[in-house]
């Protein structure tokens, strides 16, 4: 593992009040673990089945594989979030494409740390990803790289629904999932969604 950050243009750490979102770096691998052994946090990721992490080598690779985001897409990207103060990783907000798409759709997630859960620390820090995501992820002729982000979660997580409620994106409502198995509960924003549910700040 090179421990590198990420290839992107965002200008990291992103930073909130109480927050900062910031690469994974190796000495990150045991809180991962952590986290990501957790059936109750990853049952809610991705297709089943869900297979808890094992150890401090998987660990690291997937902190690799995280920061490696941006090699395959320039738009995406996954950050740890960091409190701010004790430097606890609480969890992990990333852009990442959408299966079965052409061309590729962006989608917004996180999940936490149970422990880091109800202060609103995955509200603060999507709000942060989506507003660096809009301002600056520009093509080479200028024009904005992200123009419409989707927010994906299975039918029954409410508490993740209550975040993209939270963060003002348009509910789609619960349907056949178009990305991954069953039912989803489809969240989206674009961006003049975004810029106006921002109280008409202008996304630069």
């Amino acid at each position: 593992m090179t421990g590198l950050p990420p290839r992107t243009t965002l200008p990291l750490p992103l930073r909130t009040d109480r927050l900062s979102l910031r690469p994974y770096a190796p000495d990150d691998a045991a809180r991962v673990l952590d986290i990501q052994s957790r059936y109750d946090v990853i049952r809610w990721l991705g297709d089943p089945p869900h297979v808890p992490m094992a150890g401090l080598a998987e660990a690291r690779t997937w902190i690799e594989d995280l920061n490696a985001l941006p090699d395959n897409d320039p738009r995406c990207i996954g950050l740890a979030v960091e409190a701010v103060g004790s430097g606890v990783v609480v969890g992990t907000v990333m852009l990442t494409t959408l299966p079965r798409t052409d061309p590729a759709e962006l989608q917004v997630g996180w999940h936490l740390h149970p422990d880091s859960t109800g202060h609103g620390y995955a509200t603060e820090a999507a709000r942060a990803l989506l507003d660096a995501a809009y301002a600056h992820f520009d093509g080479a002729d200028g024009r904005p790289l992200v123009d419409r982000v989707w927010c994906d979660m299975f039918a029954d997580n409410e508490p993740s629904a209550a975040i993209a409620v939270r963060l003002g994106l348009r509910d789609t409502g619960i349907r056949d999932d178009p990305w991954y198995e069953g039912e989803g509960h489809i969240f989206v924003t674009t961006r003049d969604d975004w810029t106006a549910h921002r109280e008409g700040r202008p996304v630069r």
